[in-house]
């Protein structure tokens, strides 16, 4: 099999675009919601916002010429190409670095911290803490293949990133990841692979045990109710994409707004500013994200990974597992509804290098506070390197 790297640039027909344009002048709206809040999802208003900008005024082709300025390119791994981002340090002792995105994420999501991390010292940094950065889109994520047969849970992504690293020639490189992208991440941590150093988190995607949930401490004790609030009324989306992928799909892939709104929806209940997603994010922002799902007809796709993720032989990080040995660094986010005490992580790492509280963010960090989560990673491996 050929482990070609090729390199990829992005120009969408235009006729992509323009079937987009004449889908949103025929959106068919529903009721609005009957409550003052979110809690019945994304409000019409919001929605319509959003709509008349992305049909009148958002520019595709800014974003398509980001995509490209970076630096894109395709391989196939395993029998599906991959789609990933190779940002190279101009400093020769750089680390190289996999990041790997969440649902209903992108590439994107580290559109903001590539140059601070790539190139420290022309961002007010010590140069010593550069990264080449590896950035791949999941399979059946953006510009990545999707799988025709079921089979790509994260035990197998994390092979096929373990062999893009050694494919691009890197012998000691870190890993790097948040909400799907810790469960590769972990997965990675648990094959432990030759060069690997280290590892860097800011999701955790264990649950408490039935002890650590007796025996919680206050602070413990928050993190399990705002963790109960979430899958109680902000989880519909999972649930869904667990069981019934497919159904949801169609939707998906007809409806630009039905995509849109499916997409918003995880944007305003897990953002730093809950309940208000422009207060975190520019509407180009949250554009650029849903066209990453628009364009390439991902939408049916990454929903399948949860229903992969749900079937999975073995779960990302049961509790009955072996500590990952790997240093590991956790970065906890206020506002990530789902968080973890430094105490059960350290039953679940067995070296944590690094353990930090923020006072701001949310789920989405690395859009939402650049500087906070460049600081983050910086700091986890610089003892690593």
């Amino acid at each position: 099999m050929s482990e070609l790297i090729e390199p990829f640039t992005l120009s969408v027909p235009e006729e992509q675009l323009t079937d987009l344009r004449e889908r949103l002048s025929r959106t068919r709206w529903p009721d609005p919601e009957t409550v003052l809040d979110t809690s019945q999802g994304p409000q019409l208003a919001k929605l319509r916002a959003l709509h008349d900008y992305w049909l009148n005024t958002y520019d595709w082709r800014r974003c398509e010429k980001t995509l490209n300025c970076f630096g894109q390119s395709r391989t196939i791994i395993n029998g599906l190409g991959i789609h990933f981002l190779h940002v190279r340090s101009p400093e020769p002792d750089a680390l190289p670095l996999v990041m790997t995105h969440g649902w209903p994420s992108s590439v994107l999501d580290f559109h903001k911290v590539i140059g601070p991390l790539t190139d420290p010292a022309a961002h007010g940094g010590d140069p010593r803490d550069a990264f080449h950065l590896v950035v791949p889109s999941l399979p059946g994520f953006g510009f990545s293949d999707r799988p025709t047969e079921p089979g790509w849970g994260f035990p197998r992504v994390a092979d096929a990133w373990i062999t893009l690293m050694d494919r691009l020639g890197y012998r000691r490189w870190g890993a790097q990841g948040g909400d799907l992208g810790c469960a590769v991440t972990d997965e990675i941590g648990r094959k432990a692979p030759d060069g690997c150093v280290g590892l860097h988190l800011n999701f955790a995607m264990f649950p408490p045990t039935p002890d650590e949930i007796r025996d919680a401490t206050e602070h413990e004790q928050a993190m399990l109710d705002s963790a109960a609030y979430f899958w109680e009324n902000l989880s519909g989306y999972a649930k869904e994409q667990a069981t019934r992928p497919q159904t949801i799909g169609y939707s998906l892939a007809e409806s630009p707004i039905g995509l849109a709104a499916w997409i918003y929806a995880m944007f305003q209940d897990t953002c730093g500013t809950p309940g208000d997603a422009e207060a975190s994010f520019t509407l180009d922002e949250l554009l650029d994200d849903i066209m990453l799902y628009w364009l390439p007809n991902t939408g049916t796709s990454s929903a399948r990974t949860y229903w992969e993720m749900a079937r999975s032989a073995r779960p990302s990080a049961p509790n009955a597992a072996a500590p990952i040995t790997l240093p590991t660094g956790f970065s906890m986010f206020p506002e990530e509804h789902v968080r973890k005490s430094q105490r059960w992580v350290e039953r679940r790492y067995s070296n944590v290098v690094h353990f930090n509280e923020l006072e701001v963010g949310g789920h989405f960090a690395a859009l939402e506070q650049p500087a906070l989560f460049v600081d983050e990673v910086r700091t986890t491996f610089r003892s690593l390197r």
